[in-house]
């Protein structure tokens, strides 16, 4: 199996080696850094490498590189940096329950909870014996939440987080163990939660996180993203520009023709239905329905990790240089 830095480097495509790349005789510093050192207050933190964005009611709240948090109140327009934050470790996902109550994660296993909208974190897990990188979270109210990373590695907490309990997934036919490397998560119809994962599979919890059946996409590559449309049907995006489509909650796949080979890094519908498609090289897709999806790119060919939809309609891509809301 690969090791973690390059699993990270290449499901976020861009700096989650930074943090996750450290050899043997590197990783006591990191360690040293997630114990004792707090993120930075930085000059140039609205152009860090970010990685992923949620939104705290109206707020954006964008995490990356060295514990870097990003605030804005419109839209996306002009950035701020959390005030305090516990951790100079990569952060890799985020997620709200309310528009004050939310989570973080990242590298060295590290959880992050804020109860004011993003301005101030408190540490609740991580884990300095190795690198296992939490990839996603989803807040599934004020009290519970799950997060996934490399590994097969599922986290449940039931009570804000002051406790995070490890479950145990299924083990995959002809394997020996359960070992799956899971990248985001996202919420379907009747309260269930997927989980988009590497080899083509999807797994889907029916009880918030504490069970979970494997689904097979027929796809081989690593899925990214996934999101529940307003109808009902899932997408599933990852590696070469697949997108994949499910009227039946999962149970079967249709793949969708995007016509181009970047990897789809976050999927997002805005207010009017549309939905939004971020990938590498400066490629975004858009379409009216999920399954007919025009193609446009920027000049710069800036990679994207993610993608929202503001309050306002308008498109917010995370980026290795911060935050861009429309295409140069």
């Amino acid at each position: 199996m690969p090791c973690p830095s390059i699993i990270a480097t290449a499901v976020l495509a861009l700096s989650l080696a930074a943090a996750g790349s450290a050899g043997a005789a590197d990783a006591p510093a990191a360690v040293a850094d997630l114990r004792i050192r707090a993120a930075e207050q930085r000059p140039g933190a609205a152009n860090a490498s970010l990685l992923a964005a949620a939104h705290a009611g109206k707020r954006l709240v964008a995490v990356g590189e060295r514990g870097t948090v990003l605030l804005s109140d419109d839209g996306g327009a002009s950035l701020r940096q959390a005030g305090q934050v516990p951790v100079a470790a990569q952060l890799t996902a985020v997620d709200f329950a309310d528009d004050r109550r939310g989570w973080a994660v990242g590298h060295w296993g590290a959880i992050l909870r804020t109860d004011d909208g993003g301005n101030t974190w408190t540490l609740q897990r991580s884990d300095l014996q190795q690198d296992q990188p939490l990839l996603a979270v989803k807040a599934l109210d004020a009290q519970r939440a799950v997060a996934v990373g490399l590994w097969s590695l599922v986290l449940v907490t039931q009570d804000g987080g002051q406790t995070w309990r490890t479950v145990t997934l299924p083990v995959q036919p002809g394997a020996r163990k359960a070992d799956l490397n899971l990248y985001s998560l996202f919420a379907g119809p009747a309260g269930a939660l997927y989980a988009t994962a590497e080899q083509g599979k999807l797994l889907r919890s029916t009880d918030g996180g504490l069970a979970w059946q494997t689904l097979d996409t027929g796809y081989r590559g690593s899925l990214w993203a996934g999101l529940a449309l307003r109808d009902g049907s899932l997408l599933v995006g990852g590696l070469r520009g697949t997108l994949l489509r499910s009227t039946n909650a999962g149970d079967s796949w249709q793949p969708v023709a995007t016509g181009q080979t970047s990897s789809i890094t976050g999927l997002a519908q805005g207010p009017d239905g549309s939905i939004t498609a971020s990938a590498l090289d400066g490629l975004v897709l858009t379409s009216r329905d999920g399954q007919a999806f025009q193609a446009r790119r920027s000049a710069d060919r800036l990679s994207h990790t993610g993608v929202l939809v503001n309050p306002q309609g308008q498109m917010v891509l995370t980026t290795r240089a911060g935050v861009r809301s429309a295409l140069p």
